[in-house]
């Protein structure tokens, strides 16, 4: 009988960030084919009988094409095994799970998605950056940093609403390049961003700057995430509290509360 095969997210790093589906299926595998982000913490979930095979294409470095991969995923089902397809954060975003599936479904495979938590949750959320906020925020915007197999900037909106959060897959270090793409696209030069690097795990760094000054940011060690938006105010490091002139006063706001201006004949946001 023909196998199955899993298209498994592995979340953004943490190892306790998996599903329970997720590990399920690890532990039950008959081989695992991982992406070169997914961290030995995780692996070590497998059997040390399952055959497990790094698949990564990191971007500059790839050890395989992804025409090879999704032969890989085809033979081993039709030698009726079951297939864990392991990618770091969710399958289905930026994770190439459509080539994936368009092979699957061309040679008549069984599959399953099994979801995982993407990078931009998990980054915001050690970060402490709510993605939404009903004062300033209403939309999230993902992108990616960069063309699949080139140098390439990726086509973004012509035109960002101000009021949206802005999450940059892969960004690279062409700092000043991003910033020139985001202003073109309408936000702020003043629009306050993060950069996260590793995130969820114990080499979280976490650099926070603004658009005007995003080309002064440090190379922070890979995997990185950009995040763009009003939200980044909330960002977790205490220093942030001056440079984005957080209050906590008689306000009546909970402390780290930010005060918003209300526009003429509003009332002020709280």
């Amino acid at each position: 009988m023909t196998g199955k095969v899993y298209l498994v997210g592995a979340g953004p790093g943490d190892p306790e960030l998996l599903t329970l589906k997720a590990l399920k299926l690890l532990k039950s595998a008959d081989i695992v084919l991982h992406d070169d982000l997914i961290g030995a913490d995780i692996l070590a979930f497998i059997p040390s009988s399952t055959p497990v095979h790094n698949v990564g294409k990191r971007f500059g470095r790839k050890k395989i094409s992804q025409q090879e991969i999704n032969a890989a995923l085809v033979q081993n089902a039709l030698l009726g095994l079951n297939v864990v397809r392991l990618k770091s954060g969710d399958p289905l975003i930026f994770g190439r799970a459509g080539e994936e599936i368009e092979a699957l479904r061309a040679a008549g495979i069984d599959f399953e998605i099994v979801p995982g938590i993407t990078a931009a949750l998990g980054a915001a959320a050690q970060a402490q950056i709510p993605l939404t906020h009903r004062q300033v925020s209403s939309a999230i915007v993902l992108v990616t940093g960069h063309h699949a197999g080139t140098d390439e900037f990726a086509d973004w909106p012509a035109k960002i609403p101000t009021d949206a959060t802005v999450v940059v897959y892969m960004p690279g270090y062409a700092y000043q390049n991003m910033a020139e793409q985001l202003l073109r696209a309408g936000l702020p030069s003043t629009t306050p961003c993060a950069i996260i690097s590793q995130a969820t795990s114990p080499q979280e760094q976490c650099h926070v700057t603004t658009v005007e000054e995003l080309y002064q940011s440090p190379r922070l060690p890979a995997p990185t995430l950009l995040v763009v938006g009003e939200v980044v105010r909330w960002a977790k490091p205490v220093e942030l509290r001056e440079q984005f002139a957080w209050r906590s006063d008689a306000t009546g706001l909970f402390p780290g509360e930010i005060v918003f201006e209300a526009k003429a004949g509003q009332e002020r946001a709280e």
